[in-house]
């Protein structure tokens, strides 16, 4: 098992936090040390462009550069070793060291009351009519080297738009619902509970778990999540045009049941981040930040953006995915920009009495660079993987890579229309897995990823 690198200052929080973290899981969330000065570190160019023109795939589904190549590895219908089938619409995903050879892919399912779960739900969160709603996650357990499907089954069941989420270093896949929604609220008709949460599910759990919504990390259009494992810190998405970003501080770091405080990023000089009107946040210019406190976390009007925004929360345009690289948090604003192609914000935690700063790291200014950027991942040269998530008369959606010195390049083009979701990478680097949201496929994609 291989713990994330942390840098000293770090090591010792985690070193003093170590029964709340014990039995660490491998972790995409990487983390180092806060921003050592107010403004950007220089980065220097690398004249690295891409991996080259993509190469038509003769099966007409995945487009690739020379020296690149996928394989399918799940799809909708296929059946699973619980009874079920797999489900559509996959969406966010995380991937995580099992250990003994194995690896998993604990999958989201975007699924809203009247869609097909896969069978029956023997246990779960929410009914409908006294049916478990279709929502949830399923699990592949697959061979570290050859990615062999070895199972895979449901492991969360009875939510609804389970639309990203967020590994933990617990070794844990935090599963977000999209849908505040529920009895006598829009779009609720028949349901039994409450909706618009966060759920936890163990990677390591051999079938369903009990759903449990964690209420303290508040009730909103869940996106995504992301943890900062020095400190334990949650940081949230919110897929909403006058969003806001949030952060959950847990009363003890890795137990998340046991309640904190939810927060909300105010940026010093600055209320919107968006750019519609103006560009008010240009790139690469730093602004510190600080939270404040949201109350009425549960918030049963779904109101939980506005009221932050009310106290000085700075409104993101449609946050969507969020990764932790070495240093920062990556955010994806699917809409922001002069353009409203996207943006990416990068938030660097600060330490040793450090302010938190955030900057504008990429605004797109072409859909040849990216159009409505969503899942995002952290590969391990150090470039952001986007997923475009956009739906219109020709539609084509691709993983698009982003350079740390900010420059945008076309990895992968789908052939369907659909979008994609879920990058994630394997413990070792070698392989991209990624879903095809509907018809669901989970791919596999390896190459010569250097730079």
């Amino acid at each position: 098992m291989t713990l994330p690198r942390i840098a000293p200052d770090r090591r010792r929080f985690l070193g003093a936090t170590a029964t709340a973290f014990a039995g660490l899981a491998a972790s995409g969330c990487m983390s180092g040390a806060g921003s050592e000065s107010l403004a950007r570190a220089p980065v220097k160019a690398s004249g690295f462009s891409g991996y080259g023109a993509l190469v038509p795939d003769p099966a007409g589904f995945l487009d690739l550069p020379e020296g690149f190549s996928y394989r399918v590895l799940s799809r909708l219908g296929d059946r699973m070793d619980d009874g079920g089938t797999v489900p559509d619409r996959a969406d966010g995903m995380g991937c995580f060291d099992l250990g003994n050879g194995e690896i998993a892919l604990v999958r989201n399912h975007e699924l809203q009351p009247q869609h097909d779960a896969g069978g029956s739900i023997a246990k779960g969160y929410g009914r409908k009519d006294g049916v478990f709603v279709p929502g949830g996650t399923t699990t592949l357990v697959l061979d570290a080297e050859s990615l062999a499907v070895k199972r895979q089954f449901r492991s969360l069941g009875g939510t609804i738009r389970n639309c990203s989420g967020g590994i933990t270093p617990w070794g844990s896949w935090l599963t977000c619902e999209e849908a505040p929604t529920g009895p006598g609220q829009p779009r609720g008709e028949g349901l039994e509970q409450d909706h618009g949460w966060v759920f936890e599910v163990p990677a390591s759990a051999p079938g369903l778990v009990d759903a449990v919504p964690l209420k303290a990390l508040g009730r909103f259009n869940h996106e995504a999540a992301c943890v900062d494992p020095a400190t334990g810190i949650v940081y949230q998405t919110e897929d909403r045009d006058d969003s806001v970003l949030y952060r959950f501080v847990p009363r003890v770091p890795g137990r998340l049941a046991e309640g904190g405080r939810l927060q909300a990023m105010v940026i010093e000089g600055l209320a919107d981040t968006r750019n519609w009107d103006t560009a008010a946040m240009p790139v690469g210019r730093p602004y510190r930040v600080s939270w404040v406190d949201c109350d009425e976390v549960e918030a049963p009007k779904d109101d939980l953006r506005q009221r932050a925004a009310a106290k000085g929360a700075a409104l993101v345009a449609r946050g969507e995915g969020i990764h932790m690289g070495e240093n920062a948090v990556f955010v994806c604003s699917t809409s922001g920009g002069a353009k409203q192609l996207g943006q990416i914000l990068k938030l660097t935690p600060g330490l040793a009495g450090k302010p938190d700063m955030v900057e504008l790291f990429f605004e797109s200014e072409s859909t040849a660079q990216f159009n409505y950027g969503d899942n995002l991942t952290v590969a391990p040269n150090g470039h952001l993987i986007v997923c475009e998530d956009q739906y219109t008369a020709v539609q084509e959606n691709h993983i698009r890579g982003i350079t740390p010195d900010g420059r945008a390049y076309t990895l992968a083009l789908l052939k369907a229309q659909t979008e994609l979701a879920g990058g994630c990478f394997s413990p070792d680097g070698k392989w991209l897995f990624v879903n095809v949201y509907g018809p669901t496929a989970t791919l596999a994609i390896t190459g010569p990823w250097t730079a």
